[in-house]
């Protein structure tokens, strides 16, 4: 998972927090004290706790509100010890760092997300297999191999790449000297 119960309550707080006075955002930790105790009790209860088909997982659940019970309290601490009217997103270097931080995980991820799609895309017109050839052609690939400092596959991977098929379907390979 690229999110942790941190990583998203802090994404949270810092967005629903924005302008907050510091009297909400007291409130904010009450509530958010309230949910963590309710999703815990409610872990703790056997029996209570249904698995639908969207229902969320609660031990996600009481984590999250643990960690946003936690963000909530971090905020306050902020506004109260920084004597702010409002919690400005922008001015707590703490959660500034930690979003600064997560943007830079969503662009990797995205791009190691978009290389995989690429390589899945290109995955598509491979082909592998096997080749079985003549003694005396296979005597003749080593050979072209040995000199060109390849192995016979690659040699054979290098015809593959320079095929030609013409008009009329027929398949040829242009005169080439394999190389590494």
């Amino acid at each position: 998972m690229i999110w942790s119960s941190e990583d998203v309550a802090r994404d949270a707080v810092r967005r629903q927090g924005a302008g907050m006075p510091a009297a909400r955002v007291a409130e904010a930790v009450v509530q958010a004290a309230v949910r963590e105790r309710e999703t815990a009790e409610e872990l703790r209860s056997p029996g209570s706790v249904e698995r639908g088909l969207v229902a969320s997982d609660p031990e996600e659940l009481a984590e999250m509100w643990v960690a946003r019970h936690a963000e909530w309290r971090r905020v306050l601490a902020l506004v109260e010890a920084s004597g702010w009217a409002v919690y400005e997103p922008e001015r707590d270097s703490v959660g500034s760092a930690w979003a600064a931080e997560r943007t830079v995980r969503r662009e990797q991820a995205l791009a190691a997300h978009a290389a995989h799609l690429e390589r899945r895309r290109e995955a598509v017109d491979e082909v592998r297999g096997e080749v079985w050839v003549g003694a005396g052609a296979g005597r003749l690939l080593r050979q072209v191999a040995s000199r060109a400092g390849v192995t016979p596959q690659e040699v054979l991977a290098q015809v593959a790449g320079r095929v030609v098929v013409g008009e009329d379907g027929a398949v040829s390979v242009a005169p080439f000297i394999p190389s590494r």
